[in-house]
C-alpha cells in the first residue's frame, strides 16, 4: 500500500478511537485494533470546491499544495463507548447523544437550528450519505425532508423500496451559513459520527450524494462527473467481513432539481441500479 494511503488510513482509525472512548474497537465493530497515540489525531480531508455545487463539475482534479491547511480537532470529542453487545437503535443513540454534548459542534449551530443526526432502519443495507444539512434539515432536526429530500424519497420508492428501509445521513450535522459547501474543517467536525454511523449500520452499499460528500468519503479532489457510475470503496472502516465498504458515487437530488433533464435522471438511475445489483436485487423495470 502506499504510504501516504496508509498514513491516511491510520489516522482516520486513530480518530474513530478517539470518538469511541477506546484503545481499541472491538472487532465486532470492525475497526482495526490500534492504539492511539497523542500525535495522530488528523485526517486529511479534500478542499471541496468554492462554490457549492453537487452536479458535474467544471474543476477537475486539484492537486493539494504544501500551504493547504490539514484540519485537526481543537479537542478530544466526548468518550461514547460502543459495546458490541449493544443493539443497533442504543449504538445508534450513543452517537446522537455524543454528537449534541460535543460543544465544538454546537457552537456550529445557528440561532433556531438543531443537530441533524441520520435516521433510518439501522440493519439497512444501503445507506446513503449527503453534504449537509439544509433549511429544513437544519429546523426539523431530520436528513434529507426539503425538496431535495422528496426527490431522494422518490429515487428510493423507484428502487423499490421505503424510506424507512434505508439508512439516511451527512457528513456534516448542521447547517453551514446560507447552505454554503461545509469547510474541510466542519468536514473534520463531523466525520467521527458518520464514521460511528456506517460502524453500527453495517450497509451493504453505500452512496455518496453528491460531489462533496464523494469527495470527503473517498478523501480525492476528482470531480463527481468523473466518480459517479463506478464502484469505490470506503475504507476508513471495515465491515463485519474485514473488508471496505461498497461506494456508489452519484448527483446530489439537490443538482437534479436545478437541472431535471434526461440524461441527468438516466444516469442517476443507472448507479441506482448498479446498488441493486451489488445487493442481488432486481432493478424494477421503468
Amino acid at each position: 500500500m502506499d504510504p501516504a494511503r496508509a498514513k491516511r488510513l491510520l489516522q482516520q482509525h486513530l480518530r474513530t478511537d478517539e470518538l469511541l472512548g477506546v484503545a481499541t474497537v472491538p472487532i465486532d465493530l470492525d475497526a482495526l485494533a490500534i492504539t492511539p497515540t497523542p500525535t495522530s489525531t488528523s485526517k486529511p480531508t479534500p478542499k471541496p470546491s468554492p462554490e457549492r455545487s453537487e452536479g458535474p463539475d467544471q474543476t477537475r482534479l486539484h492537486k493539494p499544495t504544501a500551504s493547504t491547511p490539514t484540519p485537526r480537532l481543537t479537542a478530544a470529542p466526548p468518550p461514547v463507548r460502543l459495546d458490541p453487545a449493544d443493539p443497533k437503535p442504543d449504538a445508534l443513540r450513543k452517537l446522537r447523544e455524543a454528537l449534541g454534548q460535543d460543544q465544538r459542534v454546537l457552537d456550529k449551530l445557528m440561532p433556531g437550528t438543531q443537530l441533524v443526526f441520520g435516521e433510518g432502519d439501522p440493519d439497512a443495507e444501503i445507506m446513503f450519505i449527503g453534504e449537509g444539512a439544509g433549511e429544513d434539515e437544519a429546523r426539523t432536526g431530520r436528513p434529507f425532508v426539503g425538496r431535495a429530500g422528496q426527490l431522494l424519497d422518490n429515487m428510493i420508492k423507484a428502487m423499490g423500496l421505503e424510506r424507512e428501509q434505508v439508512y439516511i445521513t451527512n457528513c456534516v450535522h448542521f447547517r453551514p451559513p446560507g447552505n454554503r459547501t461545509p469547510t474541510p474543517d466542519e468536514i473534520d467536525l463531523g466525520w467521527p459520527y458518520m464514521i460511528g454511523q456506517v460502524q453500527v449500520v453495517q450497509p451493504q452499499a453505500i452512496v455518496a450524494l453528491g460531489g462533496t460528500s464523494a469527495k470527503a468519503l473517498l478523501n480525492t479532489s476528482t470531480g463527481i462527473t468523473r466518480l459517479r457510475g463506478r464502484w469505490h470503496t470506503f475504507d476508513a472502516v471495515q465491515n463485519q467481513q474485514g473488508e471496505p465498504f461498497p461506494l456508489m458515487p452519484t448527483f446530489h437530488p439537490a443538482f437534479l432539481l436545478r437541472s431535471y433533464t434526461r440524461d441527468n435522471r438516466a444516469k442517476v438511475w443507472a448507479d441506482l441500479v448498479e446498488v441493486l445489483k451489488k445487493l442481488g436485487k432486481t432493478p424494477p423495470k421503468r
